[in-house]
C-alpha cells in the first residue's frame, strides 16, 4: 500500500512540475517529458505489469488535463511502461546507460506516435520541422532532466523494496 501512495504521489508532483514549473522554464516552448522518465523508470526497475499501469495512470493524467481524446496518451503511456519492464531483467541501478537509452528511445517513440496521429492523420505532414524543433529538443531537455529526476526516482524505489523486504521477513 506504501509503495502505491508513493508512486500516486511521484505521478502527481512530476504532472504538476511538467504541468506548471517547467512550462515557465521552457526553450521556445519546449519542456521535458517527466512522465515519460516516471513511466520509464518504474517499467524498467519493476518489471511490465507495474510499468503498464503506472504508464496507464500517468497518460490518463494527461488526457483528463490536455487530451482531446481520453484514452490517447493512456494508451502510449501504458506501451511504453510495458515495453520498458521488458528490460527488467537487464537493469542494474548503478549503470546509467540503459536508464539512458530507454527513456531517449521511450521519448522519441512517444514524439513519433503523437507526431502520427495527431498531425499526419490531419494532413500536416512537415516531418522535417517538427523533427528539428520539436522532437530532438524535446528529446535533449527530457534527457537533461533524466540525469537528475531519474536518480530520485531510483532512491525512492530502493527505499521502497528496502521496506517491502523487511516487512516480508518478519512474516516468515
Amino acid at each position: 500500500m506504501r509503495r502505491k501512495i508513493t508512486v500516486f504521489f511521484i505521478i502527481v508532483v512530476c504532472f504538476l512540475l511538467q504541468s506548471t514549473l517547467f512550462q515557465a522554464l521552457s526553450f521556445a516552448s519546449i519542456t521535458p517529458n517527466l512522465l515519460i522518465v516516471v513511466v520509464s523508470s518504474f517499467g524498467f526497475m519493476r518489471g511490465r505489469k507495474e510499468g503498464m499501469w503506472i504508464g496507464f495512470f500517468s497518460g490518463l493524467l494527461l488526457d483528463i488535463f490536455f487530451g482531446s481524446v481520453i484514452g490517447f496518451y493512456a494508451l502510449i503511456y501504458m506501451y511504453i511502461g510495458y515495453i520498458n519492464g521488458f528490460f527488467r531483467k537487464i537493469f542494474f541501478p548503478e549503470d546509467i546507460k540503459l536508464p539512458m537509452i530507454l527513456i531517449s528511445a521511450s521519448d522519441f517513440g512517444y514524439s513519433m506516435l503523437v507526431y502520427l496521429f495527431l498531425f499526419f492523420m490531419r494532413g500536416k505532414f512537415r516531418f522535417g520541422y517538427y523533427l528539428i524543433h520539436i522532437i530532438i529538443p524535446e528529446l535533449v531537455y527530457t534527457i537533461l532532466v533524466t540525469l537528475i529526476l531519474y536518480f530520485v526516482i531510483l532512491k525512492i524505489n530502493q527505499k521502497l523494496e528496502a521496506i517491502e523486504k523487511r516487512s516480508a521477513s518478519k512474516f516468515v
